[in-house]
């Protein structure tokens, strides 16, 4: 039988650059091969790449459990600070978010496991911008990854297929 929440993927932006967030998102149910992979990632750090668990503050394991892995290379200067600083405990609260209005079961939250990979923009400054930033970017990832796609949004999406636009492409 197929678990309905199980490898559901969830993607979502919010806040404005340089400030902002993009948040990709794995919904896992405990004993899964998805939440096998989610903690496999978690045991592979790499230079400038260190995943962590959400927290909401020292010691304070947000629940569900919630692996972050950053996009950005981390330095060792401020980014690194921004991205365990005011990223995370804007996720943390994102997922606390979504458990206080019911989108994630308060009574499930031991059988799920959020995987988060977080890009933080290099020049990010400003803190407080950031952590609202990661916040509702992530509660926006969560609802995505719940909410069946939409025939009509899909339908649309191909019909817009040919004027895509990205800002990392500069072609024709």
């Amino acid at each position: 039988m197929t678990d309905t929440l199980d490898g559901r993927i969830g993607e979502a932006w919010a806040g404005e650059v340089p400030n902002g967030s993009h948040i990709n998102l794995v919904l896992a149910r405990r004993g899964s091969p998805t939440a096998a992979a989610a903690a496999a990632v978690l045991a592979s750090p790499r230079p400038g790449h260190v995943p962590f668990l959400a927290c909401l503050g020292p010691g304070t394991l947000v629940r569900p459990v919630t692996i972050v892995v950053n996009k950005s290379t981390l330095d060792g200067g401020s980014l690194g600070r921004m991205t365990w600083g005011a990223a995370q405990l804007g996720i943390a609260q994102g997922v606390l978010d979504a458990v206080a209005d019911g989108t994630l079961d308060a009574a499930e939250a031991g059988e799920v496991v959020l995987l988060i990979a977080l890009w933080v923009d290099p020049e990010a400054t400003h803190e407080t911008a950031l952590r609202r930033a990661n916040r509702d970017a992530t509660r926006a990832a969560i609802a995505d990854a719940l909410a069946p796609p939409d025939e009509g949004a899909v339908r649309a999406l191909v019909e817009r297929r040919e004027a895509a636009a990205n800002a990392y492409y500069g072609g024709e």
